[in-house]
């Protein structure tokens, strides 16, 4: 039996990241998927300030875990079943990579793209520039025009 479709999106704070969302989970009810959440924490650097970094780093978990319990209910209303959700640190790509490695049910991910002057935006040049080799294998990148509409992105799906 094949393993279940999880389509993974990082979460940002983007004005595009809800197009993404929307189209993940769509994609994912069409295909009895399901769509894989990932919030990228950045990480101190002073050690000096160990102290004060591990009490940042304590909320900012927090606020992370919040954040995706919420996003987690409009994902698992539109998707049809409930979404894994994935905290860490570090670097997005690093983190993108790690996910991957670790877990093989993870098929596609899902980016969107800003427009206008702002452009794709920096996760997607990256991904544009280094290919689809995430974690040691390679992995379809789907691109959503961030300022799709609902209809639109149901359309898609």
């Amino acid at each position: 039996m094949p393993l279940p479709r999880k389509f993974l999106v990082v979460v940002d704070d983007s004005p595009e990241f809800d197009a993404a969302l929307r189209y993940a989970a769509r994609r994912a009810r069409s295909t009895g998927g399901r769509v894989a959440l990932l919030r990228v924490l950045p990480t101190g650097s002073d050690a000096h300030w160990s102290g004060v970094r591990d009490e940042i780093q304590r909320e900012l978990r927090s606020e992370a875990e919040a954040l995706l319990n919420r996003l987690g209910e409009e994902a698992a209303e539109r998707s049809g079943a409930q979404p894994l959700f994935l905290i860490e640190e570090g670097d997005a790509q690093d983190a993108i990579h790690k996910v991957v490695r670790d877990d093989p049910e993870i098929k596609i991910l899902v980016l969107a793209a800003g427009s206008g002057a702002r452009g794709p935006g920096p996760l997607v040049t990256a991904v544009l520039k280094q290919g689809a080799a995430f974690g040691g294998r390679k992995l379809p990148v789907t691109i959503v025009p961030g300022e799709l509409t609902e209809a639109e992105i149901e359309d898609l799906g």
